[in-house]
């Protein structure tokens, strides 16, 4: 209760407007918004947790949370590391994300690597980047509230900006649906 205390009054002072959690479970975000309820309080208004075609744990509960009671998810990683772009599909630069940072191991494995040529193989077939297919996947997605993208190049700002124009449709989401389904959650 002290931090849902301290961070509402933060808020009644005006140094911030609403607070978020992250990396948080559905049994923690409905402790939090029960504890919110029970003091009168204001309770989050965003989690931050991590999102993308490679890992929609978050689906998995958190998801109707975010719908029903309004915290909105800002999707970390939604091109897991880089991998889901395709640039690792073949060699991994010596300066690159997998290689600098070992310890996130869970995007750099052979079931995430299937997985992403499948994927890329869907944008190859649309005529766009593998970047743009799944970004747009995390965008249109009712509980995301944004995502937390970067870009190096003009290229990539491209590919972030088409995100939100390529629209998903029904037939590709099933597509990406079955995609899922032989390869769940490969970097969870």
């Amino acid at each position: 209760p002290e931090i849902i205390q301290t961070l509402n009054s933060f808020v009644k002072e005006g140094k911030i407007r609403h607070y978020g959690l992250s990396n948080e479970t559905p049994w923690g975000v409905m402790k939090i918004i029960q504890e919110a309820e029970k003091l009168g309080l204001n309770k989050p208004v965003s989690i931050q947790n991590p999102y993308s075609l490679l890992n929609r744990s978050y689906e998995i509960g958190l998801s109707e949370i975010s719908i029903r009671e309004k915290i909105g998810l800002l999707a970390y990683s939604p091109l897991a590391f880089g991998v889901l772009t395709g640039k690792y599909l073949k060699t991994k630069p010596d300066n690159s994300r997998l290689i600098l940072f070992p310890q996130f191991s869970r995007y750099n494995n052979e079931i995430a690597l299937k997985a992403t040529f499948e994927y890329k193989e869907i944008a190859d077939q649309l005529n766009i980047s593998s970047t743009t297919l799944s970004l747009a996947f995390v965008f249109q997605q009712d509980f995301v509230t944004s995502a937390i993208i970067g870009a190096t190049s003009l290229t990539q700002l491209k590919e972030n900006i088409d995100s939100h124009t390529f629209k998903i449709t029904d037939d590709l989401r099933e597509k990406l649906n079955e995609i899922h389904r032989s390869f769940p959650n490969p970097a969870p």
